[in-house]
């Protein structure tokens, strides 16, 4: 996406907070299957493939990604933000902010 700012403020220590190698295996195989299915799509496109079946293989992959990103949503608040939360201060209240404008993207 050029041209496209990102509105994510700067914070020190920017890692993940309690990731279970549980959700993260879950997450890395979510994004494995994505990757087949774009591959897949760009195969559809080259053999020119009918329009409604391209379409709805590609609604598929964004279910998929919506449901990494509400993944990746629910593990931040559960532990990165709510780790922030505890510490208090500027950090806090930035990490808030952040968490704000993410739940807000479409």
């Amino acid at each position: 996406m050029a041209g496209h700012k990102r509105n994510i403020l700067p914070l020190p220590h920017r890692h993940a907070h309690g990731v279970t190698p549980g959700i993260k295996r879950a997450n890395l195989h979510r994004l494995k299957r994505i990757e087949g299915q774009v591959r897949g799509l760009q195969q559809m496109v080259q053999d020119d493939r009918y329009c409604p079946d391209i379409l709805v293989q590609v609604a598929a992959v964004r279910e998929a990604l919506a449901a990494l990103r509400a993944s990746l949503l629910q593990n931040h608040l559960e532990h990165c933000l709510t780790h922030a939360l505890r510490g208090g201060g500027k950090q806090a209240v930035a990490m808030q902010a952040e968490f704000m404008k993410l739940i807000r993207q479409p």
